[in-house]
């Protein structure tokens, strides 16, 4: 580094060199200029520049921290499905933005605005997903030496719990009483659908050799999505489903047509798209019952279950839920954990007579008036 005259050209020179970190590559770079006091400022600008260089070879932009996070994420197992969930939202959400900047330079204050300030359109549920993806990728960041801290910041969101929109019995019974009337071929799906509370890719992976008409019951053991295609169930645990008096027959029936293939349910061209809730809500809209997606049909079967008796944690192992913090949600949109309670209210009878009112006449002057 340094500057001088070069009196073979006639004119000042600034120049500065730096062996790469990494790679122990030399950068060299060297500028003519007319006068001493430019070849001073230009040093101090080349000295900049290789530092720049230096540290764009060494600290990757956004984009490409992306593409190595989500790379670690197939090396270590994650469901695809999953990972096309975080590659989806990282690259809508952030490339356009942050795309071609490199990661070190991305601070706290710009994180939180993207967040909160160009999605404010999102929920806060959505928000939330969003700004976990951005952590987990800077955690890579920090894990990977790339960066020295996570600048992701704290951020409280307001979520509160909402229920779950869910058919009632007698929206159910409509709905089953429909389709088969209409002959829907989506009805066998449905009907298996409310009677267990199986996932939708736990009904697509459903197999006959799953089924054991002697004890009444089913074993759930595997699921399917269109990115990982056949695997294990999403808590990783197989469970026991019990058939229902009405199912039994459905399915006896049903295996006169499905039998041959394995498969208890119809294969349909849309279920393999991934279609099958907006077909449940085109259907739902034509027989004039409020929408809900496919899988809110799950939620229906627990919120029935429970309507009627059955002790939550049956409910929850019979679903496949490990928390019991999760099947508190099926329990408040079943109404069982305030049923009853403002009985013991008992503040008035609307039927209790305490008394009865008389019209008080006088008469003055030969005039009857009422009293005041």
């Amino acid at each position: 580094m340094g500057y001088g005259f070069n009196k073979k050209l006639g004119c000042w020179e600034a120049w500065a060199s730096a062996r790469h970190p990494a790679n122990g590559r030399q950068i060299n770079t060297r500028r003519r200029v007319k006068t001493e006091a430019a070849a001073k400022k230009m040093e101090r600008q080349i000295i900049r520049e290789i530092e720049e260089k230096v540290r764009a070879q060494m600290i990757p932009s956004w984009a490409k921290l992306v593409d190595l996070y989500l790379q670690s994420c197939k090396e270590r197992g994650l469901a695809l499905k999953t990972i096309y969930g975080v590659e989806k939202t990282l690259k809508a959400a952030t490339l356009k933005i942050w795309g071609d900047r490199l990661v070190d330079s991305i601070s706290t204050d710009e994180i939180r605005d993207l967040v909160c300030v160009d999605h404010a359109y999102l929920s806060e549920s959505s928000q939330r997903a969003l700004l976990k993806v951005i952590r987990l990728t800077f955690e890579f960041a920090v894990e990977t030496a790339v960066v020295s801290r996570n600048p992701s910041p704290k951020i409280k969101f307001k979520l509160g719990q909402k229920l779950k929109t869910v058919l009632t019995y007698a929206q159910a019974k409509f709905l089953l009483n429909k389709a088969k009337e209409l002959d829907w071929e989506w009805y066998p799906h449905v009907f298996v659908a409310l009677y267990t509370g199986m996932r939708s890719g736990e009904l697509f992976a459903f197999r006959w050799d799953k089924v054991d008409f002697e004890v009444a019951r089913i074993r759930v053991d595997s699921n399917w999505n269109n990115k990982d295609g056949f695997k294990e169930t999403k808590s990783g645990d197989d469970r026991n489903v019990d058939i229902a008096p009405e199912l039994v027959v459905f399915l006896k029936q049903l295996k006169l047509t499905t039998g041959s293939s394995g498969f208890v349910l119809p294969r349909l061209a849309r279920w393999t798209k991934g279609e099958q809730a907006r077909e449940l809500r085109m259907f739902l809209n034509a027989v004039g019952i409020p929408p809900v997606r496919f899988h809110d049909l799950r939620a229906t079967w627990a919120t029935l279950m429970l309507s009627r008796g059955v002790e939550p944690v049956r409910v929850m192992s019979m679903g496949g839920w490990r928390s019991m913090d999760t099947m508190m949600r099926y329990v408040r949109e079943a109404g069982i954990d305030i049923r009853g309670i403002s009985h013991v209210l008992k503040i008035h009878d609307p039927c209790e007579r305490t008394g009865q009112l008389f019209e008080m006449r006088r008469v003055v002057n030969s005039c009857e008036v009422l009293s005041e």
